[in-house]
């Protein structure tokens, strides 16, 4: 489409011709992108087109808040702050989301006879059209409305109105074409993956900062931080209109300078990243000669800490298998991330406990109920290898190893930290018996429901269950919180007991960690006969996906 609105008739027009004509074609090609992902199921059609009411509802909403604003004494302070988060949004969403607008990769323009700066132009003009570019409309409008005031603050707020929605789509221009080659990678797929635990981690930033804020007696407190952001571009540019109507005007004509001139570097970094990422070789025309030099001394580095034999093998397998994996990594790297968060933000606002280290315990525990599911097809190769019961039990015994290499070390940095924090070491070492013995009796759960309830995984999309395999997912959740709590059951007793009885509760640790070791040992003998037996239902199930 785009070359026939180039190049007709197979001559080159002049290029004076293809630059007036490029932004319409860029635009167009923009809306008919739009319309042909609408048609390719009636599901994507109905998400977008709830997704779209429900930003327009909400922009129409912000924007009335916004006016309604206007004259009250924290609306300078707001409207900054909002203007910052706006522009970091467009700045990190190309990283996560790169697959949500197919325009953001500029390598597919690369045999077309296009030059950079009307390439610019017409890229620039045809980003505003989307849900996305609305949204940011409305929220700067209802922002430059609210500070607003007399006729040069009015001129001014156009101004930048304008040029905050133009920096904000610059900005994201300018992160995806220099980070294309990472966006259309494996490591692209990872941070893909990866935008779930920023969502979370977000939320928890969130919640503890509303939480000071509701303390400390409103908005007030930001004024410091407003006065810093109102020099940063684009927020700088919602500062002029504020400095203006205040009758500042040489200080709001620096703030708006500073946002013009922020808008012209990113364009002129936006067009170098063009130029080199449309005339430089890549991986595909040019082999990098140091590449399997670096993976063979990584593999022998990570070979030399692991015993020999199948163990070693087996153990390396799984642990590249959570550090490749794309969906293997998100799900380990939020666990990790949220098992830290929530112990450590409840101390710091003061309402946590040391026992709440325990949750990070069970996230980590969670992820072993479907070891093999993440082997997918590839699960026929260990197949191959495992005959007898001995053979899964030592199967399963490095896994179980591989996942103690990470689970144990981090459970005892995590109750480290929040006791801490919490300023309780007493309870130390009988969360940390705690913890060892939840840990165990999650491991031992997860190995009998990975033999019992298996599934696939898929490698693309966003489910994390293959269709069909829901039920399977849900009983071996299950089963194996069912098994790890009455596992769990004698420990607690006796915790409650050396309590009431007053007597000292840091044999809990050694008891802790013996007893997790042999409910471990337990699940892991019970688990070896039944994924010897039930290896072709194991392996159908996983290869699924």
């Amino acid at each position: 489409m785009s070359t026939g609105g180039v190049v007709s008739g197979g001559t080159r027009p002049a290029p004076g011709v293809v630059s007036a004509g490029l932004t319409p074609i860029f635009v167009r090609l923009k809306v008919a992108l739009l319309k042909n992902g609408l048609r390719q199921s009636s599901g994507r059609k109905a998400a977008f087109v709830i997704t779209a009411v429900l930003v327009l509802l909400f922009s129409a909403l912000q924007l009335v808040v916004l006016i309604a604003m206007r004259g009250q004494s924290f609306a300078p302070t707001l409207t900054l702050l909002m203007a910052l988060v706006v522009a970091l949004g467009w700045t990190f969403m190309p990283l996560f989301f790169p697959s949500g607008d197919e325009t953001l990769d500029p390598s597919r323009l690369v045999m077309l006879p296009l030059r950079p700066r009307p390439l610019i132009r017409a890229l620039l003009v045809a980003s505003l059209v989307g849900i996305g570019p609305l949204f940011t409309v409305c929220l700067v409008v209802g922002s430059v409305i609210a500070v607003a005031h007399g006729f040069a603050g009015v001129v001014v707020a156009v101004l930048a109105a304008a040029l905050t929605v133009l920096t904000c789509v610059a900005l994201a221009r300018t992160v995806a074409t220099a980070n294309v080659r990472l966006l259309t990678s494996r490591r692209g797929r990872d941070l893909a993956v990866l935008s779930g635990l920023i969502v979370a981690v977000g939320i928890q930033f969130v919640n503890f900062g509303w939480q000071r804020l509701a303390s400390s007696g409103g908005l007030s407190v930001l004024d410091p931080v407003a006065d810093v952001v109102q020099w940063i571009p684009p927020a700088s540019a919602v500062g002029a209109v504020h400095s203006v109507s205040e009758g500042a005007y040489g200080r709001g004509a620096a703030q708006l300078l500073i946002a013009a001139v922020a808008l012209a570097t990113l364009l002129w970094a936006w067009e170098r990243g063009l130029v080199k990422l449309m005339t430089a070789p890549d991986g595909s025309t040019i082999q990098a000669a140091s590449g399997p030099a670096r993976k063979e001394s990584s593999a022998g580095w990570l070979s030399r800490l692991l015993p020999d034999g199948r163990t070693a093998a087996t153990a390396q397998r799984v642990l590249r298998y959570i550090w490749r994996d794309p969906k293997t990594k998100g799900a380990w790297i939020t666990s990790l991330a949220i098992g830290l968060i929530v112990p450590v933000f409840n101390a710091l606002q003061g309402t946590g406990s040391v026992y709440l280290a325990c949750m990070a315990t069970g996230m980590l525990g969670m992820q072993t109920f479907n070891q093999f599911g993440t082997d997918t097809s590839a699960f026929w190769m260990v197949a191959t290898t495992i005959s007898t019961t001995r053979d899964a039990y030592e199967e399963l015994r490095a896994r179980l190893l591989a996942l103690l290499a990470i689970t144990v070390p981090y459970t005892v940095l995590v109750t480290a930290v929040t006791a801490a924090i919490v300023d309780d070491w007493a309870v130390f070492p009988e969360v940390l018996g705690l913890a060892f013995a939840l840990l165990g009796a999650l491991l031992a759960a997860g190995m009998v429901a990975s033999a019992r309830f298996p599934y696939s995984v898929p490698q693309g999309g966003a489910k994390n269950v293959a269709p069909g395999q829901g039920s399977l997912a849900w009983m071996s959740l299950a089963a194996g919180l069912l098994v790890s709590t009455v596992a769990c059951a004698p420990l607690i007793g006796l915790t409650v007991w050396l309590h009431v009885a007053g007597h000292a509760t840091w044999l809990l640790l050694p008891v802790g960690a013996a007893y997790g070791l042999l409910v471990a040992w337990l699940g892991l003998k019970s688990a070896a006969p039944g994924t010897a037996s039930r290896l072709p239902e194991i392996l159908a199930a996983v290869s699924k996906g």
